[in-house]
């Protein structure tokens, strides 16, 4: 590898070691066998370095959230549908206990963001890229092929669903939310709306009926 490979594999074991915080440069430098330089010359700055070390380990930990990912490549249920939501969710949780330290590091960012200014504004920019990735494991549409509505709706869903879920998680996962009790509450959401749907339909028919 070459010191910007070098530089983003001892950033992402300095942050699970020690979190934002606590990393200085010299411990990357130390950490990867480089030097001070090359974080200026191949990232701009430490924080820079941080937060692609950070999207790294996510995107690392979001490839087990494809429930194909050990079953030939390919989800068994259709896409969109409520089998295929509750079988990545189960595969979201199930993934969890490996990947804990990582999301640990998205909690310190909201506790101590104030003190990261420049870290939190570059994952605030980055989440985009977050939303894209997800809504492919759900809706089977290949992230190049998303439109930024798409994006921009389920997308943001499947993010603040993912975010709420890790905290539960986090904080006590004996009580966390399941894929099956996530799924059954999408499934009454939806026949709630759609009796609302029929009863809107209704009181319209009438109102022709009687004008």
């Amino acid at each position: 590898m070459g010191h910007r490979e070098d530089l983003l594999e001892g950033a992402k074991r300095c942050l699970l070691e020690k979190g934002f915080l606590r990393t200085t440069a010299r411990d990357v430098v130390k950490e990867s066998g480089t030097n001070l330089a090359s974080i200026g010359y191949h990232y701009g700055s430490k924080d820079a370095l941080l937060v692609q070390a950070y999207v790294s380990l996510i995107e690392a930990a979001g490839d087990d959230f494809d429930p194909g990912r050990d079953a030939g490549g390919e989800a068994t249920a259709p896409a969109g549908s409520l089998a295929r939501f509750q079988e990545v969710w189960a595969s979201v949780i199930g993934s969890l206990p490996e990947s804990r330290a990582i999301w640990l590091l998205s909690f310190e960012i909201i506790l101590q963001g104030d003190r990261l200014p420049e870290v939190r504004k570059l994952l605030a920019e980055a989440q985009e890229q977050g939303r894209s990735g997800i809504v492919p494991l759900f809706n089977g549409v290949p992230e190049a092929e998303l439109d930024q509505e798409t994006v921009d709706t389920e997308g943001r869903f499947y993010q603040t669903l993912l975010n709420g879920l890790m905290v539960q998680w986090l904080f006590d996962q004996g009580s966390a939310t399941s894929a099956e009790q996530l799924t059954e509450g999408l499934r009454r959401v939806i026949a709630g709306a759609e009796g609302v749907k029929g009863v809107e339909g209704a009181d319209g028919a009438d109102g022709a009926e009687g004008s």
